[in-house]
């Protein structure tokens, strides 16, 4: 199944970016919304009927995925008078915001190889996935898939720490 989803990721991965960069306009947001989407179409390969192409399908859970970003973006604004008063101001907050940091960085530790390393190089080595394929002797398609899913992880542990 890994094949199948890397052979999948291989042949539409670089058409379904630039069509979601046609309408963001973003190159990190691009990546972003790619890899959300890889991800939902690797859980969601059971459900796909093949009553379209798979990059009509894909380009669909990217059109979805772009969307919803929108509206989480729409969502999380909040004013700059809003944003100085709740956080300078208040050092408890501040330790708190510091504190979550601390413990996102605690769980990033405690992904299993090679997703930890994968992560760690993306964010704060920014590395690119083809030089994070290189360091493992491995695709770039591998290392955006495993990143993916590092990814994934992360985000359901601070889910379950309810960090988030």
């Amino acid at each position: 199944m890994d094949e199948d989803f890397n052979e999948i990721y291989r042949l539409y991965a670089k058409e379904v970016y630039r069509y979601i960069l046609s309408l963001c306009r973003d190159t990190t947001l691009a990546d972003d919304i790619l890899q959300n989407t890889m991800l939902k179409a690797f859980d969601n390969i059971g459900s796909f009927t093949g009553g379209c192409s798979v990059k009509t399908w894909l380009c669909s859970i990217a059109r979805n995925e772009y969307f919803n970003h929108l509206k989480k973006a729409d969502n999380n604004k909040v004013s700059l008078d809003e944003n100085t008063d709740s956080k300078s101001d208040n050092p408890e907050e501040r330790a708190i915001s510091n504190l979550s940091a601390v413990d996102i960085l605690k769980l990033v530790h405690t992904l299993e190889e090679p997703f930890r390393e994968i992560f760690t190089l993306r964010f704060y080595g920014e590395l690119k996935f083809s030089e994070i394929g290189e360091v493992f002797g491995k695709s770039e398609n591998w290392a955006r898939v495993n990143f993916f899913r590092a990814r994934e992880k992360l985000a359901r542990m601070l889910e379950k720490e309810d960090l988030i």
